[in-house]
């Protein structure tokens, strides 16, 4: 994968020509400019020069640059810095590599997971991903259809979350689709128990997965809110800030009742296997008993010494009527039971 980095300027709301990365420096003092830079897939180097640039801590770097870490929000002395995971659904699995091979993001069946690194300096917006795969353009459209640039660096951070949250909403609407179709498999006798369980198991994978990074995410926001309130930020952003804390909460919750669902799902699923198991063992205890009420007889009548009616037709029919009336009266004491 190879770097790219983009951006854009604005002033008074008005987009600048022109942009530099090593020019944002000379930006940061000129209350008048917005700025918005994006790196895809940088090298160390230009994380390097990034840091130089702006002053970054070195352990937001390293977080940055770390193979796996955990959503977040942190505030250091000259900057603030986030740690987000936007979700993007995806079709069939084209990957073929063991699932030993793949990293637990890489293993999710109904989703991809797209860590989002931001950096937050005066009037200054530094978004990093790692992957090529997140189409940042989203963003920027949002930005664009509510004037995002015309209320300043919050309002950019806003519609950044805005779409990271969205898209956690479609992962857990995909997933509860989900789960709604696998409980009408439950009662379906012509779906192989294996199948529902190993389907189940893929589903719960996907929904710990989910779960990492959206319940997180109130925290991160809540954390936004109460510093633009510390810092008497405009108020007009207030209510959108509000409106996304709520989003983000009902998403947790979803995620918190689909994992609750999930679980039902495969104890019930146990349950039914117990309750099947039973009801083929009671129909071979059943038949097992009827079998063995003529095997019985007939190995009475089948002695060699003599009894009443051994040499004599009475014999065989008096055995013959037996067989049939005790069977068939276990036949119907069964059914009455509901053992057959």
């Amino acid at each position: 994968m190879s770097e790219r980095i983009r951006g854009q300027i604005w002033r008074d709301g008005e987009k600048v020509d022109g942009f530099e990365l090593s020019k944002v420096s000379d930006c940061l003092e000129d209350s008048d400019l917005l700025i918005w830079a994006d790196l895809e897939c940088p090298t160390s180097e230009t994380m390097a020069a990034l840091a130089d640039e702006l002053d970054l801590d070195p352990f937001a770097i390293e977080d940055t640059t770390a193979t796996a870490e955990r959503v977040k929000t942190v505030a250091y002395a000259h900057h603030t810095f986030l740690m987000v995971y936007a979700v993007v659904l995806k079709g069939a699995d084209t990957d073929q590599r063991p699932e030993a091979q793949k990293s637990p993001a890489e293993q999710a069946k109904a989703f991809d997971l797209h860590r989002i690194s931001v950096f937050v300096k005066g009037n200054a917006l530094i978004t990093v991903r790692r992957t090529a795969d997140f189409d940042i353009d989203t963003v920027v459209q949002r930005w664009d259809d509510i004037g995002g640039e015309q209320y300043g660096i919050g309002a950019l951070l806003h519609g950044l979350l805005d779409v990271v949250v969205d898209g956690h909403f479609d992962a857990v609407q995909q997933l509860d689709d989900a789960m709604e179709d696998l409980e009408g498999l439950l009662f379906d006798e012509r779906v192989a128990g294996r199948a529902l369980q190993r389907q189940t198991y893929d589903l719960r994978k996907d929904l710990v997965l989910l779960r990492r990074v959206v319940l997180p995410m109130r925290e991160v926001i809540g954390g936004i809110q109460r510093r633009r309130f510390e810092n008497k930020a405009p108020p007009e952003l207030d209510p959108h800030f509000s409106d996304l804390y709520d989003h983000a909460l009902r998403a947790a919750e979803w995620t918190e009742s689909l994992r609750d669902m999930v679980t039902t799902i495969f104890e019930t699923n146990l349950s039914l296997a117990d309750a099947r198991l039973n009801s083929v063992m009671k129909k071979l205890t059943a038949w097992a008993a009827i079998i063995a009420v003529p095997t019985a007889i007939t190995g009475f009548y089948g002695q060699n010494v003599p009894y009443p009616g051994y040499d004599h037709t009475i014999g065989f029919v008096t055995s013959s009527v037996l067989i049939v009336a005790i069977v068939v009266g276990l036949y119907v004491s069964f059914r009455r039971r509901d053992y057959l």
